[in-house]
């Protein structure tokens, strides 16, 4: 991780630890390449825990907005899913 990625990280959750009470619902918003499977990698991800999961395709249909609530238990939780998710090829963390 690059230290720009990693100053974010830090802030983030700082944040995080100083502006909410934990646990807490938290909103994911990704933007994923619509050919493939990554929108069934980013809702994967969160299977099983109880996520509130929408998707929306731009209109040429070239991307995916997904939006993701879901209860974390704090502030390195989230980031540690953010960090899980990067890997997904295109996707962009919003």
């Amino acid at each position: 991780m690059d230290k720009k990625t990693e100053d974010f990280y830090l802030r983030l959750k700082e944040e995080l630890a100083n502006n909410t009470l934990w646990p807490s619902e938290y909103l994911y918003k990704f933007i994923v390449p619509s050919e493939g499977n990554k929108t069934e990698q980013v809702e994967k991800a969160f299977d099983k825990m109880g996520a509130v999961i929408t998707t929306k395709h731009s209109k040429t249909g070239k991307y995916t907005s997904v939006s993701v609530s879901v209860q974390m238990k704090d502030p390195q939780s989230v980031i540690d899913k953010y960090q899980e998710l990067s890997v997904i090829e295109g996707i962009i963390s919003l």
